[in-house]
């Protein structure tokens, strides 16, 4: 059946991306299960596509991750510039003090880069 291996590509596709944030987040699957409140064995078989999460542990993980949600529902519009998606994994988990640094220090260095 053709639909049933779009359904699993997708499985595979979600569990890349939950797998990809998590190392990111630089979180262990013991650590992100311990947040969402599963055992690590049901992530591993989420990450690895072999589960699919409910609506309601995909909004878990989403949320602990930072993941944006077109990254889920919508991938090929999403960027694969992994580097972007740490670096804003990061910022989401600063206070507002460590913000303003780093809105400063890098409003700084692309100001000298126009000169």
């Amino acid at each position: 059946m053709e639909g049933g291996s779009e359904l699993d590509d997708q499985k595979d596709k979600l569990g890349a991306v939950i797998k990809d944030a998590r190392f990111a987040a630089k979180m262990t699957r013991m650590e992100l299960a311990a947040i969402l409140g599963i055992s690590q064995r049901h992530l591993m078989y989420i990450e690895n596509g072999n589960h699919k999460p409910s609506f309601d542990l995909l909004f878990q993980i989403i949320q602990a991750l930072s993941i944006p949600a077109d990254r889920i529902f919508h991938p090929e519009q999403f960027s694969d510039r992994q580097e972007i998606e740490q670096v804003i994994a990061m910022l989401r988990r600063c206070d507002e003090k460590y913000l303003g640094i780093i809105s400063a220090t890098l409003g700084a260095m692309l100001e000298r880069d126009d000169l």
